[in-house]
């Protein structure tokens, strides 16, 4: 434990008494020497004092709550308010405790934040499972091409062969890939997710292959890369056509060797992972500008499964609108039988170009605004120039239909690159991500 003090006296007692009562003990006297201390140590808990001068102890709580392996903080302080604390816990600390203190109450502090801290893990792993396990029960469909994903799915899952699923944004990419690990006899070991999209080129390596302390500003602490988590079990590489090119070969390797190197590391770590990649691109094009690796799309594309779009499974919506029917009315605590003929109707002449992700949030919205037992058609909202206008419709789009159709038709011109999409768009790759999520398209 790391106990961060600007009373020298205080931190030598406390050094003494915690060590005698069989705790490991270092003690820095100020925010800096602590942080810089943070980068190159690990620790379980620490004992941060508020009030320090230069780098206090709130500052010091800023700056390291982001970093997914800090410690349990425990602030300490002569001071003690109400607004103070409140602070504290909003910028990471697990506890607080007033100064004077007696020695066992701080000892129990001090065992109750380790268990936090475990806590903690096991709950972020336990989250991981559970959406593991809902998104394969989200499965759903009685087409003819539904069936066959799920006949070639119980063939390779077995295997250790890495699978390259392509298909629209929407269509159930993740579903997929969930569904093999279910029934490969990695089932019962890690699941996890790594979204190509969602991250800069600068952090991308960190959170696939870990990095040190110390390997750039604000590595505090050594952080296990997503293969070390996914090791035993099944690592799942979404919009894979927008991985840096860089850290392609890097990749190319670990696929071939099962070895990768930590950020800043030099030591060659192995893991045994099986590989699932997906995108929403047609890669050939990708590759012909540049922009991927061919020897990697031909190491990914051991056994391909290609996810048609919700628009050539029709046959599947009334299913899965009642799916997410009973899954909202559920969340939301109302009881709602079904849908009514009418609904079906706009459900069925719509032709959803943000596929099944599409129709969640369109039944999600509909359970929100039902009031009554069955959904009718004015709970249900799809641009009417799709769908046609039903009675007691409006003639009109609005603004947020106007955003996400312009939105989309960018975005397929674009061939779904969202480096590009953002920059005509004029946003950046941030907001045009939140955006596509927002209307159901990623």
């Amino acid at each position: 434990m790391l106990v961060v003090d600007d009373e020298e006296p205080l931190r030598r007692l406390l050094k003494k008494e915690l060590t005698r009562k069989g705790f490991s003990v270092e003690a820095m006297p100020d925010g800096e020497s602590a942080l810089a201390h943070l980068k190159e140590n690990a620790y379980d808990v620490v004992l941060l004092d508020i009030v320090m001068p230069g780098l206090d102890g709130i500052g010091l709580l800023k700056k390291v709550s982001h970093d997914p392996a800090v410690p349990a903080i425990v602030v300490l302080t002569g001071r003690a308010t109400v607004e103070t604390a409140v602070e504290a816990m909003k910028n990471g600390a697990c506890d607080y405790l007033g100064k004077p203190y007696k020695l066992d109450e701080l000892v129990i502090v001090i065992n109750r934040a380790y268990e936090y801290r475990k806590l903690k893990i096991k709950n972020r792993l336990l989250e991981q499972e559970l959406a593991r396990k809902e998104g394969h029960l989200e499965f759903i469909g009685r087409s003819r091409s539904f069936r066959d994903i799920l006949t070639l799915i119980k063939k390779i899952a077995p295997t250790d062969s890495t699978v390259f699923i392509q298909g629209d944004s929407g269509t159930g990419k993740e579903i997929v890939a969930n569904a093999i690990q279910h029934y490969s006899n990695r089932k019962n070991a890690p699941f996890t997710v790594l979204n190509c999209a969602t991250l800069s080129e600068n952090l991308i390596e960190s959170e696939l292959f870990g990095h040190e302390k110390g390997a750039f500003t604000n590595a505090y602490q050594t952080k296990y890369g997503i293969v070390e988590v996914a090791d035993k079990g099944t690592l799942f590489l979404d919009e894979i056509g927008e991985m840096p090119l860089g850290l392609q070969a890097k990749l190319l390797r670990f696929l071939d060797s099962g070895e990768f190197r930590r950020v800043g590391g030099n030591k060659a770590l192995k893991v045994d992972v099986r590989v699932i990649a997906a995108t929403n691109r047609d890669l050939a094009d990708v590759i012909a500008s540049g922009g991927f690796r061919q020897d990697l799309y031909y190491r990914l594309n051991v056994i391909a499964i290609n996810v048609p779009p919700l628009s050539d499974r029709m046959e599947d919506i009334p299913e899965l609108a009642l799916h997410f029917v009973g899954k909202y009315g559920r969340k939301l605590s109302k009881n709602i039988k079904g849908l009514s003929e009418e609904v079906l109707e706009i459900l069925m002449a719509y032709h959803w170009p943000g596929n099944v992700r599409e129709l969640e949030n369109v039944m999600e919205r509909a359970v929100i605004l039902c009031d009554s037992d069955v959904i009718r058609p004015e709970d249900v909202s799809v641009p009417v120039s799709q769908a046609g206008v039903h009675e007691g419709g409006n003639a009109f789009s609005s603004l947020d239909t106007i955003e996400r159709d312009y939105i989309l038709r960018v975005f397929r011109e674009t061939g779904g690159n969202q480096s590009r999409a953002s920059r005509i768009l004029g946003i950046d790759r941030k907001t045009l991500y939140l955006k596509l999520k927002k209307f159901g398209i990623v």
